[in-house]
């Protein structure tokens, strides 16, 4: 398969990207990576999101599949307003851009696989949700909402079009847990208020073999839920297993 990725530079993409790459049991992919700067290898297009400057589309024809990933960085800075701002629109212009563009081939692609965000859901306590509940209206929420109303272009010319609510990404990596590791190698890591805060989380693997089962599991359309089968821990639970890691190591 052709299979076009944006945010191949980020946590999840570049490890999707290596893994669609794999020549591992003879399944590699042809990839093409979408990057915010000027081309440098073969497999890479220009576009500039910020600018409103979309992918050629003609270097788009014969994609079978889109897995959109970009946006900024959710755990880079503090989530000052101008950031707040900077983290809904690079997600918005993005998506926007790159359904457009898939949207003008002939032929379209099967599906495209776009990101989301388990914030979607809101806080939702002791409940239990799925794929049918409601966006709650936190910040994290709208993110999530419009993000994926974004890419109204694709649904719209009969694209198949799955959004990808991933819970917090765990890897030794980076993302979250790159942030707290840190502190309980040091060995000042600890509770952060009652620790019976819930949260929702899957580990990298778990998360990067979700787009191709999405893609090829054809009755999979409009959104999945990326979680473990028991997502959901109280955060102290989960930063005492943290700390017990260390010491054990």
């Amino acid at each position: 398969m052709k299979i076009l990725v944006t945010g191949s530079s980020g946590l999840i993409g570049s490890a999707l990207v290596r893994v669609l790459n794999s020549e591992d049991e003879g399944h590699a992919h042809e990839v093409l990576r979408l990057v915010r700067r000027e081309a440098s290898a073969p497999d890479e297009i220009s576009w500039d999101p910020a600018a409103g400057r979309g992918p050629d589309a003609e270097r788009l024809q014969g994609v079978d599949a889109a897995i959109n990933l970009a946006g900024a960085g959710l755990g880079d800075h503090r989530w000052s307003d101008g950031y707040k701002k900077e983290i809904l629109d690079s997600r918005i212009s993005s998506t926007r851009l790159l359904t457009e563009a898939l949207a003008s081939l002939n032929p379209k692609p099967s599906v495209v696989l776009s990101g989301s965000a388990i914030g979607f859901y809101g806080d939702t306590g002791d409940r239990f949700v799925d794929e049918d509940a409601p966006a709650a209206d936190d910040f994290a929420a709208i993110v999530a909402r419009e993000w994926e109303e974004a890419a109204v272009a694709a649904s719209d010319v009969g694209i198949r079009t799955v959004f990808l609510r991933t819970g917090i990404v765990l890897s030794t990596k980076g993302g979250a847990l790159g942030k707290v590791l840190p502190l309980f190698k040091a060995g000042v890591g600890g509770r952060l208020g009652s620790g019976r805060q819930y949260i929702s989380w899957i580990d990298q693997i778990q998360v990067i073999v979700a787009p191709p089962a999405c893609w090829i599991n054809r009755s999979c359309s409009s959104s999945a839920s990326a979680g473990v089968l028991q997502p959901r821990i109280f955060r102290g639970r989960l930063l005492s297993a943290f700390a017990t890691a260390r010491i054990s190591s």
